[in-house]
This record gives structure tokens, sequence and C-alpha cells, in this order.
């Protein structure tokens, strides 16, 4: 087999040798045919020629009215042709020719048929041959759509002139009976595990099943953020059944060529036909799986290849084992007809994980790294909410990174705290030194947040203060960590935010009488907030409980659309405004009680940098002999 195909690829090269061949030989045939050609001119312009002794040969009785001439020997093929319209009773003509010495006997070839043989070599036969090589390489990428013709499968071959596989899949096998995965190498998914543990029983001994009269789901929809894992689950469940892993993209059934994407869907489950039972996963499977439009924006390549999908995860046979996994971030995206029942079976959710997931899978990430032993891993799950597990695996890393720049040979507490900061808001900035006045300010600004998030019950307790810039361009910032998982938030929390949020703007005010840039990012945050509660909380009672908004991309972060009228929408932009403006109220109100403290911790901040929240506990908590009526939330 592998002779023939190198046969059928020598076979392709020498056409396209053979194709380059007559293109340089018709190049050379056009310029010959260009100097052979009969040029016309005006009877005056042949006059002047005679002048000038530029006309060698002469033939009068052409027998049409015409006069040809050359300008050299009529043998010469380089010899350039004329022909002009003979002017009635030139007397002076024959005498004319006759001082120049021009010869007017002379019999000049007839070239007339010359312009259709340049314009058939010069259009016919490159279009014919066009066509031809167009016609036979449709052919063979027909065959190879079809699976019939390996030869189109040149892998890069000819420096890229080859098809790279056109009709393949390219689906890669991870394991052909194991991917090295198990469901103990997955934490913080116990609900996901749980839901897929059941495909992976199937698999490994469908009998049971069988004998009750239950079938396997067709497939599984793994849906979730980004870096949740849903790739990890997809190769443990192979895992666990020891089945082998079709791993393929979305993308990778997107092509130029309409119908391509329909040949690989077709020859991914006739691989997966062949090495039943079996998991395919289709990552990113939004990418092909997108609903169809009605309208008149459509996509035939798109849509042909989804046709194909619904066409194939109808047609196996489900007793041989075959489970399709697909993994999306944009479930609200997928047509219809793919997540139905009887196709994508089950939809299982794989969110970020909670705090003891996120401990769990510290846990299973820092067993490859070398620790002291008495570090606490709890600490970074309470200071990571809304972390993912890559973003987890991403802090281990980079704490042992850390270790060995400090010359540490066990990664320590201290290094792992350090890789939470650099996660969250990127490495130290060394080459930014901040001014005197401007270190002032940004100790002023976090200090601000610190105190408002201190003065209010409910809100999370200050973990870390620093002015140290950071690469995110953040010159400081202020952690709060809170002492337990909440899933619900109250209309009186998400105002405390708000609050916190304005106490940076709040202090720069109250202290130094004008404001600075510093707090863009607060303010994008406390609109953000504002705004979902007025739109998606139902929490003002100028709109009650009515949704005014919908959120766009749930897993990837989107933001909201109004779905209101305009009178409304400028209603909810002052509701919005009145919010922050009252969080903003809220912070001034509760620095001015503590402006005593605001200096003597801003101005610690500034000599230490970096204090802890105990630290500022400690400070804020201790009786200097004032009691300050504070404002209520």
């Amino acid at each position: 087999m592998e002779m023939n195909n190198k046969k059928r690829r020598q076979s392709m090269l020498l056409y396209v040798i053979i194709a380059l061949v007559i293109v340089i030989a018709l190049q050379q045939s056009f310029t010959l045919f260009q100097h052979t050609s009969i040029q016309q001119v005006s009877y005056s312009d042949f006059l002047g020629m005679v002048n000038d002794n530029k006309v060698k040969n002469v033939e009068l009785n052409t027998g049409n009215g015409k006069i040809k001439f050359t300008d050299g020997d009529v043998n010469d093929p380089n010899t350039k042709k004329y022909e002009t319209s003979m002017f009635p009773n030139d007397d002076g003509l024959v005498p004319l020719l006759q001082q120049h010495g021009v010869n007017f006997s002379a019999q000049i070839p007839d070239t007339s048929n010359d312009l259709w043989i340049y314009m058939l070599l010069s259009y016919g036969l490159p279009i014919g041959i066009v066509v031809f090589f167009g016609w036979r390489l449709n052919r063979r990428m027909k065959k190879a759509a079809e699976g019939d013709d390996p030869s189109m499968n040149f892998g890069g071959g000819f420096g890229g002139f080859g098809m790279g596989g056109l009709g393949k899949s390219n689906a890669k096998i991870v394991g052909e009976k194991e991917t090295g995965v198990t469901f103990a190498d997955v934490a913080g998914q116990d609900e996901a595990k749980e839901s897929l543990q059941e495909i992976a029983s199937f698999l490994e001994n469908p009998q049971k099943y069988a004998d009750i009269g239950a079938r396997c789901p067709r497939g599984a929809l793994l849906v979730g953020p980004p870096g949740t894992g849903k790739t990890l689950l997809a190769k443990a469940v192979a895992g666990e059944a020891n089945v082998p892993f079709f791993q393929i993209s979305g993308s990778e059934f997107v092509e130029m060529f309409v119908g391509r994407g329909a040949a690989k869907v077709r020859d991914l489950f006739k691989q997966a036909n062949d090495k039943a039972p079996c998991i395919v996963f289709i990552d990113e499977i939004d990418t092909v799986g997108k609903r169809r439009d009605a309208g008149l924006t459509t996509n035939d390549e798109r849509e042909q290849t989804l046709n194909q999908l619904l066409t194939e995860m109808d047609g196996f046979d489900n007793n041989k084992g075959i489970v399709v996994l697909g993994a999306t971030n944009m479930p609200d995206s997928l047509d219809i007809a793919l997540t139905r029942p009887g196709r994508f079976d089950r939809r299982i959710p794989v969110e970020l994980p909670d705090l003891a997931g996120r401990e769990a899978i510290l846990k299973i990430h820092a067993n490859d790294v070398k620790m002291v032993p008495d570090i606490d891993l709890s600490v970074v799950a309470k200071a990571t909410p809304g972390a993912s597990g890559a973003d987890l695996a991403n802090m281990i890393n980079e704490a042992a990174l850390r270790a060995v720049r400090m010359g540490h040979t066990l990664v320590t507490q201290e290094d792992l705290v350090e890789s939470v900061d650099v996660v969250i808001a990127g490495e130290k900035k060394k080459s930014t030194v901040l001014s005197e006045h401007e270190k002032n300010v940004v100790a002023y600004h976090e200090t601000g947040h610190a105190i408002v998030a201190a003065s209010q019950k409910g809100s999370a307790p200050v973990s870390k203060i620093t002015i140290v810039p950071r690469t995110s361009g953040a010159l400081g910032f202020t952690m709060q960590v809170d002492e337990d998982e909440h899933f619900l938030t109250t209309t009186t929390e998400m105002r405390n935010k708000i609050a916190v949020l304005c106490g940076g703007r709040a202090a720069e005010e109250l202290i130094f009488g004008e404001a600075t840039n510093g707090a863009s990012n607060d303010i994008e945050k406390a609109t953000q907030i504002a705004r979902a509660m007025v739109t998606q909380f139902g929490m003002t009672e100028r709109f009650g409980m009515v949704a005014l908004g919908q959120q766009r991309n749930r897993y990837l972060g989107g933001g909201s659309e109004l779905t209101c009228s305009e009178g409304t929408a400028e209603d909810i932009d002052k509701e919005v405004q009145r919010i922050v403006e009252e969080g903003h109220t809220t912070a001034l109100e509760t620095l001015r009680a503590h402006r005593f403290k605001l200096h003597e911790i801003s101005r610690y901040l500034q000599r230490k940098e970096t204090i802890t929240g105990e630290e500022f506990m400690r400070i804020f908590t201790r009786d200097d002999g004032f009691a300050p009526n504070l404002p209520t939330a």
C-alpha cells in the first residue's frame, strides 16, 4: 500500500512538471507569433517608411486592394510584416520605390491564418490544459472524499502542494486501550463524574445493561466555562472503560471545499466503527454544530457537515458501544436537532469548582511538585473563588517556578501565596517606580477600599493590601477572602460591594480634593453590579421583578443585552447611576468617620508596601480614644 501511494504521488508530481513545461513552451510560441503577425498601417505611414528607407520588399498585386511590405528579408522569421490599403491612381508610387531601391516584385507569404493559430495557442490550449488538470484533480478529490484514493493524502509533500488529506478526518487516537487518565485524576467535578461513570460502566460491561433492556446514551454534551476539565473528563471515561479514544476539534471539520467537512465526518465514524467500542470526542463542537439559520445568510459547507454529523449519529449501531462526547462553551448556539434525545442524550454541566473542589484540584496538581510538609492548600482555595481547574494548575506551576527562582529546594507557603497574586494580578512590575506623591495616592486609594469593607456587616474580610505595581496594569490591590463559600448574594451584600468599589475614589476625593484615573476598573465593576441588579435580579423598587435584559455567553463571561424599549433603557441608566452614587456616598461617609485611621493605615502601607489582613485589622480595631458614629449600609 505504501508503494502504491508513493507511485501515485510521483505520478501527480509528473503531471505538474509536464504542465509547467507546456506553459513555458507556449510562452515562447506566443512570442514567436507576436513577431510574425501582420501589422496594419496607414498609406501615409507606408510612404513615410519608404522615404526613411525602412521598407525592403513590397507586394503590389495582392488581388484584394492591399499592399503588403516588410522591413527585411521575407524568409527571415524575425522580419516584421505590414499591410496597408492601396491608394487609387498613385502614379508616383513605383518611381518612389525605385528611387529607394525597394524590391516591389516580391512575393510575401500569406500569414492571414496566423492570428487564428495565435488565438488558439494563446487562449484555447491553456484553457484546455487547466480544464484537463482540474478534471483530474477533481476526480482525485472525490475519490479521497470517499476514502478510495489515499494518494491525495500527501501530508504536506511537494512543498505543500498536496491537499492535506481532504476527506480524512485527522482524528487522532489518544490511546488504543489506555488514555493514561482515569476518574482518579479528575477532582472538583463530582456530579459530572457520576454522570459519566455510567457511560464508562456500559462500555466496560455492556451485557449487564443489555440484560435489562437498557441502551447506552449515544452522546453526552459537556458544557461549561473554559479550563474546567471537559477534555480531561472525556479522556477519563475512555481510560476507565479501557476503550480507544478518538479526539478531534470541531474546527478541523471546516474546509475550503464544499463537501469535504461532511467527508471527514464520514471518515471519523468509519474509523470509530472499526474500533468499536470506543469514545469519539469532538471538542468545541459549536464550531460545526451552530444553529442553522432560516434567513438569507447561510454557510452551505458548515450545514452539510452538520447534516452529515446528524446522520452519522443516527446511523451507527448503538449496540456496538460507540459514544460521542462533545464539549462546548456556548450550548445555547447549538442546533436543536443536535441536542435532542437520541443524539446527545445527556447534557452534563462542568462548572467552576467550589471551595472543596478547588482544594481537591490543588492536591492533585501538588502531587507532582515537591512541597514543604506543612503547606496549607486551603489558603489558596479560599483566596481563589471563581478559579477554574486550569487556573489552579497554573498557580501550582507558578509556585514551583518561583521556588526555583528563589533558590528553594521545596515549594513554600510564601511561594504558593505569591503565585495566587501572579495569576490574579500579574507579576510584580519592577520597571515601574512610582513617585512619592503617586505612591501616597495609591496607598490612600487601597486603604479606602479596605476601611469601607471592614466597616460593613457581611463583607468578606480583608486578607491583603499592596501598592506594588503589577504587569496587569494595577498599581495596587486589596484582596478580600470569604471564610465560607456563598452561592446566594443579597441586595444588601451587592450594595456593600458597590460601596467598597467606590472606597478608593472616595479616599482620593476626601484627602486630595480631586480624582485620578486609578478607579477606572472599580467604576466598571460597580456599574456592572448595579446594572445586573436592575436588569437581571429585580432588586430595585422602581422596576420590581421584571427581567429587562439577558446574559450573553454565560460561560465565556459575556455581558448582558437589554430587552426593553428605548424609553425604559433611559430609565435603567438613571437607576444604575443612582445605585452607584448611593455606594459612593456611603463610602465617603464611612471614610469621614474613620479619617484618622485612613491616615494611619495609609502611612503604614507606604512604608511596608504590602500588609496582611491581620496587620490591617490590628491597626483598624485598635482603640485610640475615638468612637465615631458609623453610617448604616
